[in-house]
């Protein structure tokens, strides 16, 4: 930005959008400073070689720059992942405590991930089980009519924890 750049030829575009070509530093310095502006380097080389740069007010440029950041910011949505954590031998009630907590946040708009966790001898029958138990989540899905509202299903698996995560299209 003004003195800041050192190349002795540049490229001079004006605060109006007209290109002047390549001039001098000092000429497109006090083009600048004529029309009240700064001059700021807006790329390090052009399509002729030399540093392309525009006349503009640098602090108003800044101004909104940010002031476009913070309202990206403000339309982003973030979606949250909860997570509820299954063992093969739940209990039957355990299960539906679960499960009614996992509907809960499918209903607010959120990912459920499913995670299964195994212990010791239990990792012997881990598909089994494991596949067993999540169709009884899908069936329970199917109960609750969310069946035909999933739009993913990731699965993972990692050491003795076997994850499905679930996300549902919003209710219309």
């Amino acid at each position: 930005m003004n003195d800041e750049i050192r190349s002795d030829k540049v490229q001079l575009i004006t605060f109006d959008g007209v290109n002047h070509g390549v001039v001098s530093r000092r000429e497109a310095l006090n083009a600048a400073e004529d029309a009240g502006l700064d001059l700021v380097m807006i790329a390090e080389k052009g399509s002729e070689g030399f540093p392309i740069t525009k006349v503009m007010d640098y602090g108003k440029e800044l101004y909104n720059k940010k002031k476009k950041q913070t309202e990206s910011r403000k339309n982003q949505v973030v979606v949250q992942i909860k997570e509820i954590k299954l063992r093969p031998k739940i209990g039957i009630h355990d299960y539906i405590t679960k499960m009614n907590q996992g509907l809960r946040f499918l209903h607010e708009g959120k990912k459920l991930k499913v995670t299964l966790m195994f212990r010791g001898r239990e990792m012997v029958n881990k598909h089994e089980r494991g596949t067993e138990l999540f169709d009884k989540v899908r069936s329970t899905f199917e109960e609750h009519n969310l069946l035909e509202r999933i739009i993913e299903e990731k699965e993972a698996k990692a050491g003795s924890a076997w994850s499905k995560v679930y996300s549902l299209k919003p209710l219309a």
